[in-house]
């Protein structure tokens, strides 16, 4: 004969507590200490209630997260569209999402008990603390457009992105291809750099350490993008092409370009990456990768929801858009 399952009520009867307060624990909302948080939660495990039956039956809240510094609004639309695509299928599952943008520096685990999610979706770079205190909250939790140890994830294939915008870049007749980056702390512009490589290895071409360019820390994105474009404008031998790890970085190499007297494409071809709505409205209209956005959004949800039925890593695909900027 199966046992009887443990039920809250159990829990609560062990910890000495009503079930109300088990389940402000067990589903980490405010209104408790956090040494009766731990405890109730040992307490759970020890009698072998399954947390996880509580949390998905009663959920009702997911919190999306993005990076103050990295990843707000402000500084990347991208995230602007991976929320919309968060929202259409938080209204399918019947979830309210809700918004938290914050810091390294700021109370996280606070502000995340204001919320009171039920599930969490981190977008974009955030530290590996942050990521790690946010995964001992215990809540069904995924990254989108970021991945780390074993963390559930979803991204768009960045490799394959990178080798697309490069070989483009090699058909058209290009052989001094710059690569600039962001913050290489960001596991996607890493791949992007990886794809990078393998088309310019595949064409023969030794990869040159003096074309790969990091924006300067510290300054905003466009303006660091700007500098690192600057900088290989100086070079002895300057780039004929240039792949920027997003289209907010193209987007200010491209007007560096200009403002240099600089012709695109005919003296410098540019590609971005994201496909951002201001790609195509640019002068000249920007070659780029497009990435769904909104299906990242969505698949985010998914994996906060059916987490166990769902590969821990989750690939989308890319798209080369091929624009002006590269085909004048």
């Amino acid at each position: 004969m199966q046992s009887t399952p443990v039920t809250i009520r159990d829990v609560a009867d062990a910890a000495g507590v009503s079930i109300s307060t088990v389940s402000r624990a067990l589903k980490n909302q405010r209104g408790l200490s956090e040494d009766t948080r731990r405890m109730i939660r040992k307490i759970a495990s020890d009698v072998g209630y399954n947390a996880g039956r509580l949390r998905s039956a009663k959920a009702k809240r997911l919190v999306f997260m993005v990076h103050r510094q990295h990843s707000h609004f402000s500084v990347n639309p991208f995230f602007s569209d991976v929320l919309h695509g968060v929202e259409e299928a938080c209204r399918e599952f019947g979830i309210v999402p809700t918004l938290l943008t914050c810091g390294p520096t700021d109370p996280i685990r606070e502000q995340l008990r204001l919320h009171e999610p039920d599930m969490i979706l981190a977008a974009g770079f955030f530290e590996t603390e942050v990521l790690d205190m946010v995964a001992e909250l215990d809540l069904p939790f995924a990254l989108i457009d970021f991945s780390l140890r074993d963390m559930r994830a979803v991204n768009p294939d960045n490799a394959a992105g990178g080798y697309l915008a490069t070989h483009h870049l090699l058909d058209i007749g290009r052989r001094r291809i710059a690569y600039i980056a962001s913050s290489l702390a960001h596991v996607s512009i890493l791949e992007r750099a990886q794809g990078y490589r393998r088309a310019l290895f595949e064409a023969g071409i030794l990869a040159d350490p003096e074309l790969e360019m990091v924006a300067p820390l510290g300054l905003p994105h466009d303006r660091g993008a700007s500098a690192a474009m600057q900088q290989l404008l100086r070079l002895r031998k300057p780039p004929d092409a240039v792949f920027a790890c997003n289209d907010m970085a193209a987007l200010a190499a491209l007007d560096t370009c200009l403002a240099a007297g600089l012709r695109v494409p005919e003296d410098v071809a540019i590609v971005g990456f994201d496909d951002v709505q201001t790609a195509a409205s640019a002068k000249p209209p920007l070659t780029t990768v497009r990435v769904d956005r909104q299906a990242l959004g969505r698949v985010g949800v998914e994996l906060a929801m059916q987490g166990g039925s769902l590969p821990r890593l989750n690939t989308l695909p890319v798209e080369l858009i091929v624009r002006q900027s590269t085909v004048g």
